[in-house]
C-alpha cells in the first residue's frame, strides 16, 4: 500500500495519471531512525488495510484479522515510543491509503492481508539492517518474524503454497 507520506524509490516508473509520492519532510537523516521511521508509516498502513480486509473475509477469520491488528497496533504504539525517547518526530497515518489491488470477495482480502505482513517484513528487515543498536535488531526481528508468521497463516487461509517464505522480507 501507497501513503502520500512515503517517498517513492528513485527511477521507480509510475502509472500514467497517478500521482507521485513526496518525501515526508520530517523524515529522518540517520539511516537506523529513517528505517524505524519508515517501518512505523508501513505499520500505519496495514492498520488501515486490515479494515478493509476484516470487512471481507469471512467470519472463520475474524480472529486471525485481530490478532493481527493487535500485533501491528502493539508495534505501531512500541515504534513510537521509540522514536519520541529519541526526539525523532514520528509520521502520521495518512488520511486515506491506495490499495494495491480491488478487494471485493474474502480471497482477494486473504491476498491484500498477505500483501501487507510482506510489505510489513520487508520494513522491519530494514529495520534489523539498518540498526545501530541491539535492541533496534531485536524490535525489528521480533516485527519481521510476526509478519512472516500472520502471512503464513494468511497462506493457509487461501491454500497457498508454499506457506511460508524461506527469507520473508527479502526478495533472494
Amino acid at each position: 500500500m501507497t501513503s502520500p507520506n512515503q517517498p517513492t524509490a528513485p527511477n521507480q516508473p509510475t502509472a500514467p495519471n497517478q500521482p507521485t509520492a513526496t518525501p515526508d519532510p520530517d523524515r529522518p537523516e540517520d539511516s537506523d531512525q529513517a528505517a524505524l521511521f519508515d517501518a512505523l508509516a508501513t505499520e500505519h498502513g496495514a492498520i488501515y488495510g486490515y479494515g478493509i480486509v476484516s470487512a471481507h473475509v469471512m467470519p472463520e477469520q475474524n480472529e486471525l484479522v485481530s490478532q493481527a491488528l493487535l500485533e501491528h497496533r502493539t508495534r505501531r504504539e512500541a515504534a513510537i515510543a521509540m522514536l519520541t525517547e529519541r526526539s525523532v518526530k514520528v509520521p502520521l497515518p495518512a488520511a486515506g491509503y491506495q490499495l494495491p489491488m480491488a478487494v471485493t470477495k474474502s480471497t482477494e482480502a486473504a491476498k491484500l492481508a498477505i500483501r501487507m505482513e510482506n510489505d510489513c517484513a520487508v520494513a522491519w528487515r530494514a529495520v534489523m539492517e539498518q540498526a545501530n543498536s541491539e535492541q533496534d535488531r531485536a524490535f525489528g526481528l521480533k516485527g519481521l518474524t510476526q509478519c512472516a508468521v500472520t502471512a503464513a497463516r494468511w497462506r493457509q487461509v487461501l491454500g497457498a503454497w508454499p506457506v511460508i517464505e524461506a527469507f520473508p522480507g527479502g526478495n533472494e
